[in-house]
């Protein structure tokens, strides 16, 4: 892996597990209106295929005890652990790699396989926790994927592992279940993205809602797809459905609270093509 494909695979990577967005606004709704936004602050494995020259592929429903920057590596030379002994990391998917484009051979660690990587790996996470994509982003659980070394490729290794972490608390793994499969089928509940205080102020921080918590997530806001749109779009798309989500909730609904989360040029790039609104827990 070069030093240039290892940082650009630890910023993308990062970017979603960290939860983190580019700008926040809110309002105390005593007459239905916003005020202006302010800058933001056991189970059993499966026996895995050889691939070519008898390099093992990853087993799936494999588990893993790995730390944040583990997590966010481009490879990985942890080994499975018992499922029932608190793991951070699950496997829900292992699969070959395209390593071919028009006939050439691509490098594991090229811009083109790294991305087609990280968009198998966001697909397929929704359906394997039982849930859509807006419930997802509604949770702190996040997909993160690896590749084998230039060394193993090179002895034939071709294939991917995606893994599902929670990331309870900033650059902060929680423990997983020992099977996640459909553990979102209900609801987030536990799993859900909170806050400790309200977006854009001081103390706050996301969290999982298991832990102590005043607000949480309560809707996204899709901000379509293509370019980056300007942080003032991303920004003015969510102030009325953030709005609408937290009158809703709200016991009176001419006196509330809502909060609005948007995304960076940097997080877009990286995937984060949404933002967040939030209401008092």
């Amino acid at each position: 892996m070069s030093v240039r494909a290892a940082a650009r695979r630890t910023t993308v990577l990062a970017a979603a597990a960290v939860l983190a967005l580019a700008g926040c606004s809110g309002g105390d709704e005593g007459d239905g209106s916003g005020t202006p936004p302010a800058p933001s602050s056991s189970t059993t494995t499966a026996a895995a295929p050889p691939t070519a020259a008898g390099v093992p592929r990853p087993p799936l429903d494999a588990c893993y005890a790995l730390s944040a920057e583990e997590a966010v590596a481009p490879t990985s030379a942890a080994d499975p652990v018992d499922c029932a002994a608190s793991p951070t990391a699950v496997t829900y998917e292992v699969g070959a790699l395209d390593l071919y484009d028009a006939g050439h051979l691509l490098a594991v660690d090229s811009a083109q396989v790294q991305r087609t990587l990280a968009t198998t790996c966001r697909a397929g996470l929704a359906s394997y926790l039982g849930t859509d994509e807006t419930t997802l982003r509604l949770s702190v659980l996040r997909s993160v994927w690896f590749s084998p070394s230039l060394e193993q490729s090179d002895a034939g290794a071709d294939w991917y592992r995606c893994d599902v972490i929670a990331v309870v608390a900033e650059a902060t793994l929680g423990e997983l279940e020992p099977t996640m499969r459909g553990v979102l089928a209900d609801g987030v509940r536990s799993w859900g993205l909170c806050g400790t205080a309200r977006p854009g102020e001081a103390g706050f921080q996301r969290v999982a809602c298991g832990l102590d918590h005043t607000w949480r997530a309560v809707e996204v806001v899709d901000l379509g797809t293509g370019a980056y749109p300007g942080a003032e779009a991303a920004q003015g798309a969510g102030s009325e459905p953030c709005q609408e989500a937290a009158r809703e909730l709200a016991a009176d609904a001419l006196d509330y609270e809502w909060g609005y989360e948007w995304p960076s040029a940097e997080q877009w790039a990286a995937g984060q093509t949404w933002g967040t609104c939030w209401a008092p827990a």
